[in-house]
């Protein structure tokens, strides 16, 4: 990792903090309404990305497993949740769009190797099952009466958030291994990972200052 990197990876652990912060912070304005529980995830999410960096200091585990079986699932199963019953109120979809994702381990287990960082087939389909979901979120918005007022709709800087990060490195991992071979290729994709990872905190952080409470 060269020292432009670290400081890119440093950042975008200590941005997702401040989003963590930020969200805390309208935790009382939000904590009647289902948004407390996006301010939980941004809390977890942190502590679980503090627990990856300097965790291994005091006990060992394999770090890989950590994030393939634990954090990465995690992310998806909230978004999922979050898309589907909150903006979509469609309970049925959620079910079944988690259902597949899990499904996913099970075939990986069975036809894929393991020794990969990134499970390539895990997170391609999640972050395509993300993606129809992604997808349907524009479309609603950009049907809305309420469009005119895209800048004060919460989902909006989140929805902008996954497509740059989640959509956006949907290339990189599900080719992870492949592009290891050309060095330069792989550099490019992951400054794109992680300047966009900090760019989705960031808009997260906005949903949270500008966006409606009721939204």
């Amino acid at each position: 990792m060269s020292p432009e990197q670290q400081f890119l990876s440093d950042s975008f652990l200590w941005v997702e903090g401040g989003a963590a912060l930020i969200a805390l912070y309208y935790f009382r304005r939000l904590k009647r309404q289902h948004w407390r529980y996006f301010i939980y995830y941004l809390l977890l999410i942190f502590a679980c990305e503090v627990i990856g960096k300097w965790g291994g200091e005091w006990i060992s585990f394999s770090k890989t497993k950590y994030y393939n079986y634990i954090v990465i699932p995690f992310q998806f199963i909230f978004f999922y949740w979050l898309y589907a019953v909150k903006s979509f109120s469609n309970k049925k979809l959620f079910w079944l769009i988690a259902a597949l994702y899990v499904l996913s381990f099970m075939l990986s287990r069975l036809f894929f190797k393991e020794s990969k960082v990134y499970f390539s087939f895990n997170y391609t389909l999640g972050c395509l099952l993300l993606m129809f979901l992604v997808i349907k979120e524009y479309y609603n918005q950009v049907n809305s009466l309420d469009i005119l007022n895209f800048q004060a709709n919460r989902m909006f800087y989140i929805n902008l958030g996954v497509t740059l990060f989640y959509i956006g490195t949907l290339p990189f991992f599900t080719f992870y291994s492949l592009l290891r071979a050309y060095i330069q290729i792989w550099d490019i994709y992951f400054d794109y990972f992680l300047i966009s990872g900090i760019v989705m905190y960031i808009l997260f952080s906005i949903s949270f200052i500008w966006g409606k409470q009721s939204s």
